[in-house]
């Protein structure tokens, strides 16, 4: 059987990155092609010109054809945005025989699934928490276990209708299929987050440029999930009001002079700007600058102080955070993080890759690569479960690493 090929497209308010790998021997992904785009016609993770979205979305698939020499059809679609939001459920169901299968599984997560949901809204994922056999709490797996009654702890994402189906219709008018969206956060922790972290409890910050996507593990399983619509552009936007300057400049002079922390800096650094209404370059202190980006990201990570103790989960949080995202490269970032949130934080970025990475060892790309990840497991399941002629049966056949780690990320 030919090696799977998986496709992954990051849309984001600042870039579009189309990537396509080879899923090889060992669950070993070889990047074929990678298309990066700046991103048009995308605010905070929506579209608001569909137009200009669709012609971005196309330059950044057609990089990736070309570089890969193969012809992109469907791919796995990053989603992010203030529309996103999450709720927790139950299910309840009697086990059918004495022994726990996939169906009563299934059956458990549907009847989780039935809550009363807009109709304005679209379930993104449903991602199963922890089961209950017979009032036995904190099991993984059940099945092959004897029990009556099994319960179902389930995590439900959901997303605006209208806006997740211009992401797909301008996904669509680039020549593309979207074969499943896939959360920020969720991507971002496939790729940064180890099982240990996983286990102790941590939350996955990805702070791209118009949004800050969270998710919080614990236990091993997604508990919690959340969309902030702040980002590292309303960062770039201070500086260009403070300073007086046209946003391409306000972005460069952020990446050359930019750092997190006041204390860092000395009061002797300065750079020249041209300013709107000057004829000639303006002396501006260092400290200014850092002045506008300190505050800025600290009120980001208050907010995220916020979410995280609305959640309820900000005491169960021992690995702390793991930083990711453009913004992320911020010199001083995590040093404010970590004294904003009084928790240890560390900023990742995609490790162990191999093909065409040169531009992809970055946090800015850690979505991007988290949709492969999330692709090559989707194709992992499916080529068992055609090897098991791919009845509802044959799913108890299947490995159960597999199967766990479907249900546990993957349930549509």
């Amino acid at each position: 059987m030919d090696a799977p090929i998986i496709v992954g497209i990051d849309i984001g308010t600042t870039k579009i990155c189309t990537l396509v790998a080879r899923l090889e021997e060992n669950s070993k992904l070889q990047i074929l092609g990678v298309g990066i785009e700046p991103s048009q016609g995308i605010r905070k993770g929506t579209v608001v010109d569909l137009n200009a979205a669709s012609q971005a979305i196309a330059r950044s698939i057609e990089k990736a054809e070309r570089t890969s020499g193969l012809e992109v059809d469907s791919a796995l679609v990053s989603l992010a945005g203030s529309h996103v939001s999450s709720i927790n459920s139950k299910g309840v169901v009697g086990v059918s025989g004495r022994t726990i299968d996939y169906d009563d599984i299934m059956r458990a997560v549907d009847a989780a699934r039935a809550v009363s949901i807009p109709h304005n809204r679209e379930v993104i994922h449903v991602i199963q928490r922890g089961f209950v056999v017979d009032g036995q709490e904190g099991i993984r797996m059940p099945i092959g276990m004897h029990g009556y009654r099994l319960e179902v702890e389930a995590h439900i994402i959901t997303a605006a209708s209208a806006t997740v189906d211009n992401l797909r219709q301008a996904v669509a008018a680039a020549g593309a299929h979207v074969s499943q969206f896939v959360l920020n956060p969720l991507a971002s922790g496939e790729v940064v987050l180890s099982e240990t972290q996983r286990e102790m409890g941590v939350v996955v910050c990805d702070m791209g440029g118009g949004t800050t996507d969270l998710a919080i593990y614990i236990d091993g399983d997604v508990w919690h999930t959340s969309v902030l619509a702040v980002g590292g552009n309303h960062i770039t936007s201070d500086i260009a009001h403070g300073l007086r300057l046209p946003q391409p400049e306000a972005e460069e002079i952020k990446l050359q002079h930019g750092h997190a922390l006041q204390a860092a800096v000395g009061m002797e650094e300065y750079f020249l700007v041209r300013a709107f209404g000057e004829e000639e370059p303006v002396r501006v202190s260092r400290k200014d600058l850092v002045h506008i980006i300190e505050a800025r990201a600290e009120e980001i990570f208050s907010l995220v102080l916020q979410e995280i103790k609305r959640s309820g989960y900000d005491g169960l949080l021992p690995a702390g955070m793991v930083l990711t995202g453009g913004a992320s490269a911020l010199p001083g970032i995590r040093q404010l993080a970590s004294q904003v949130l009084n928790l240890p934080v560390q900023i990742a970025q995609p490790k162990d890759l191999h093909g065409m990475v040169d531009q992809l060892q970055s946090p800015a790309y850690a979505t991007s690569v988290g949709l492969l990840y999330w692709a090559s497991m989707m194709s992992e399941f499916v080529q068992e479960s055609v090897s098991h002629r791919s009845v509802p049966k044959s799913f108890q056949q299947l490995d159960l690493n597999t199967l766990k780690n479907w249900l546990r990320r993957l349930l549509p």
